[in-house]
C-alpha cells in the first residue's frame, strides 16, 4: 500500500548566509519573519532579493529563513536560462561546482562564486512514513501524479527522510506546469523495481530490446 504525497510547488528562492544577509541589508540587521512554510522551521521573510545573471534579472526574488551556512539560489530550468546561467540540477545544499551570480539589496551588490541551482525534485517525509513505505534516505524513486487528462509519472525522485520533515513532494514550477492538477495536487509512489534503479540503463535495455 502507498501514501497520497502531496504535491507542492517550489517557486524561485533564495537561502541566504548571515554574513551576505549583512551586506545586502544592513549589518547587524536580520531578516523579518511573514509566514512559516510547510516544512517545520522554515519560513518565509519580509526581506527581497534582486538576482542577476548574464542576460537578465529576477527582481523581488524571495528569501527564505532561517540563515544557513551558505547562499543557495534555487530557480527552474526556464529561469536559469532566462539569467543565462548554466542550468545545473542539485540537492538541495550541494552546491560546489555550481555556477554563481549577482545579488542585489537596498546596501549594495555581492557576487556569490557558487550556489546557483536547480534543485533535484524531492520528497520529506518521517521515518515512520518511510518505514511503511519500505524506502530510506536518499533512495530515488518514481511517482506517478493525480491529473486531469496530464498524469506523469516523475522519476529520480529523491527521499529525504527526517523526523521533523512534513511529508509533502517539492518540484519546481517548470516541473508543476507539466501536469494538469487540481488544486490539491498529490502523487503516489510506484515500483518497477524491487531496489534503486538508474534510469539511464533502463533506456539503453530498452533500446537493446532487454525488457524488465
Amino acid at each position: 500500500m502507498s501514501i497520497k504525497i502531496p504535491i507542492e510547488t517550489s517557486a524561485r528562492h533564495l537561502h541566504i548566509s548571515q554574513e551576505d544577509f549583512e551586506k545586502l541589508f544592513g549589518e547587524g540587521s536580520k531578516p523579518h519573519f511573514i509566514k512559516e512554510l510547510s516544512q517545520p522551521g522554515q519560513y518565509l521573510c519580509r526581506e527581497r532579493v534582486t538576482v542577476k545573471g548574464p542576460k537578465g534579472t529576477f527582481e523581488n526574488m524571495a528569501l527564505l529563513g532561517p540563515f544557513r551556512s551558505d547562499t543557495q539560489v534555487e530557480m527552474s530550468l526556464t529561469d536559469t536560462r532566462k539569467l543565462g546561467i548554466p542550468s545545473v540540477i542539485r540537492p538541495s545544499g550541494d552546491i560546489e561546482g555550481t555556477p554563481g551570480c549577482i545579488l542585489s539589496g537596498p546596501c549594495g551588490d555581492i557576487e556569490i562564486p557558487k550556489g546557483v541551482i536547480v534543485a533535484k525534485r524531492h520528497i520529506h517525509m518521517t521515518p515512520d512514513e518511510a518505514l511503511a513505505l519500505h524506502i530510506k534516505d536518499n533512495d530515488e524513486v518514481f511517482v506517478l501524479t493525480k491529473s486531469y487528462g496530464r498524469a506523469l509519472i516523475y522519476a529520480d525522485v529523491v527521499v529525504r527522510v527526517h523526523r521533523n520533515y512534513h511529508l509533502a513532494m517539492h518540484v519546481d514550477t517548470d516541473e508543476a506546469n507539466a501536469f494538469n492538477s487540481d488544486t490539491e495536487p498529490y502523487g503516489v509512489i510506484v515500483r518497477f523495481f524491487d531496489s534503486n534503479f538508474n534510469t539511464d540503463k533502463w533506456i539503453e535495455d530498452e533500446l537493446s530490446g532487454i525488457r524488465r
